[in-house]
């Protein structure tokens, strides 16, 4: 792992001292390397002291020097978390279970790629689903009236919620009517980004220990083999500590005139 930026390297040194960071803090004064990428923030007028800074993102590199992945967000202020990253690239970095639900049909586990954000951040949020014995819901895309589950969100300025990556279904037959549907089956895991607000807007939704929580639901409706039972929500709820962003510069003789 390593960073670069536009920055100095007495600039980088300064803020890895007091920030405690020990991988490679890589120095780009001349934005040389960011251009080569083409990732320069071109909106930036050319006389401010911030001119040469990129857009900001994560590359995920293999051993051979080879991009595998790019992660950019289209506001600067946005971020994806390492978790995140972790998770989506090797399924590492799923972090604690936060809450876990129990119907007579499935159990419900919520969890989280991150215990901590920061305003702007990106993490993920997953759901991992465990139907009982012989149960089957209907997934996203069914026709025919079925219910197929459904996953909603609070919606609120603290935060905004990405869409649903929903897994490969497959095709159940139902004899007794003469149908074939998309369902899901024996365990299956949803996932989805979040990110987190901006402080002027998550300043309501804190507690005093800057503690979020954030609110969803989780619909569905169970079937076996012989009937369909009644749709069912599970009220669903992540927890995250909000650290404030690091807003201390530089010393003042290190810094672009």
């Amino acid at each position: 792992m390593a960073s670069i930026s536009y920055d100095t390297v007495a600039v980088l040194k300064s803020f890895a001292d007091r920030a405690g960071i020990h991988f490679p803090m890589l120095a780009d004064p001349d934005s040389k390397i960011i251009r080569a990428f083409g990732i320069l923030n071109e909106a930036v007028p050319k006389d401010n002291f911030v001119y040469g800074v990129p857009h900001p993102g994560t590359y995920i590199v293999d051993e051979n020097g080879v991009v595998r992945a790019r992660y950019f967000e289209e506001n600067f202020r946005d971020r994806f978390t390492a978790a995140n990253i972790l998770w989506r690239q090797f399924g590492a970095g799923a972090g604690p279970k936060q809450a876990t639900a129990e119907t007579p049909h499935l159990r419900l586990t919520v969890i989280a790629s991150d215990a901590e954000a920061r305003p702007g951040t990106r993490l993920a949020l997953a759901l991992e689903i465990e139907l009982k014995p012989g149960m089957h819901v209907y997934a996203p895309g069914i026709e025919g009236g079925y219910i197929p589950v459904a996953w909603s969100m609070a919606e609120t300025k603290g935060w905004r919620a990405h869409n649903v990556a929903w897994p490969p279904s497959h095709k159940l037959r139902l004899e007794a009517i003469h149908e074939t549907v998309p369902v899901y089956e024996g365990k299956f895991r949803l996932t989805r980004d979040l990110t987190i607000g901006q402080e002027k807007d998550l300043a309501p939704l804190l507690d005093a220990g800057r503690k979020m929580t954030v609110d969803g639901t989780f619909r569905y409706q169970a079937c076996d083999a012989k009937e369909c039972f009644p749709p069912q929500k599970i009220p669903l709820r992540w927890s995250f500590h909000v650290n404030r962003l690091d807003a201390q510069r530089a010393p003042a003789e290190l810094r672009r005139k």
